[in-house]
């Protein structure tokens, strides 16, 4: 746990949400949705013998071209159960091979390369922060939004049983998602980023929080639209919108995602929630535990015997 909070420089209370949250998002969605999200699977030769992997790309926000990675099992009968999964700050879609966890488990794997990020990129948390149309998870959410659309058209998937999973920065990107994407079956959340950004402000020590800070520190007149922006992409916002059953979790020493700003969360949440906090974890939240914890919730959902 973090030590005394830092100033509230975004105040103390959650932000609100803004007055035309639905008519901002359902535009974002029509804007992408002129063009046809026209999902492309490349094969790449990756050596494994248990999982087909393919360079997957699909149309984004304002039609520009999205990219990830698609794992399939080798051995599958009929059509699979899918998780559409964001990765945390900085790390794109990470390698072929990388985490084969939801694919091994019998699921379509769609891993969603975050835009600009990976490589030597790290994060544009304060790119476009003082306009909510120009800022950068505006795009990113639409583009994780259509990724559902582009799976569901894939014909190994079954399009009625798709989940929406992250982690950190992915765990912010999936709450926002199941606030905008009709019928998931799930949402999981791992330490959330991007989650009641007044809280986060005040307790994070590490991590991107701390970006927004000094910049707040810099520039204390753009203090109010910051938090107008904000209020479009935060955690507790899309809280307030979800409709599918969320699994979300936390480490009580997490100081880069405080666990008070993902309990505001648990408790905006529109529809039924579990959650569950780590003793003793930081930012890994749990780690193996907790992602055996999540292919139990998502067996459940997908009514897996």
């Amino acid at each position: 746990m973090t030590g005394a909070p830092f100033p509230a420089v975004l105040g103390t209370e959650p932000l609100p949400t803004p007055d035309d949250y639905r008519d901002f998002w359902a535009d974002a969605l029509d804007r992408a949705r002129r063009h046809s999200v026209g999902p492309r699977a490349v094969p790449v030769d990756t050596l494994l013998t248990t999982i087909d992997v393919y360079d997957f790309s699909f149309a984004g926000a304002r039609g520009r071209t999205v990219t990830g990675w698609l794992r399939l099992p080798r051995h599958r009968e009929g059509m699979l159960p899918a998780v559409v999964h964001a990765n945390g700050y900085g790390a794109g879609r990470l390698s072929p091979i990388d985490d084969l966890t939801w694919s091994s488990a019998g699921y379509a794997h769609l891993v969603v390369n975050t835009h600009g990020q990976g490589g030597a990129s790290i994060g544009h948390l304060l790119d476009g922060i003082d306009d909510p149309e120009r800022y950068y998870y505006r795009d990113v959410f639409v583009d994780a939004a259509r990724a559902v659309d582009a799976v569901r058209e894939l014909d190994a998937v079954d399009g009625s049983r798709v989940a929406m999973i992250g982690n950190s920065q992915g765990g912010g990107i999936a709450l926002g998602v199941g606030a905008l994407a009709d019928d998931l079956v799930a949402v999981l959340a791992q330490s959330p980023f991007l989650t009641d950004a007044p809280t986060a402000l005040q307790h994070a020590a590490n991590g991107p929080w701390t970006e927004l800070r000094g910049y707040l520190t810099e520039h204390p007149e753009r203090a109010d639209a910051v938090a107008r922006t904000l209020a479009y992409v935060d955690g507790v916002t899309s809280a307030r919108h979800a409709t599918a059953p969320g699994w979300i979790s936390d480490g009580l020493a997490d100081d880069i995602c405080p666990p008070e700003t993902t309990r505001t969360a648990v408790s905006a949440y529109a529809a039924p929630v579990r959650f569950c906090e780590w003793p003793g974890a930081g930012h890994e939240s749990g780690g193996s535990d907790d992602v055996a914890a999540a292919l139990r919730a998502l067996r459940q959902r997908f009514a897996i015997d």
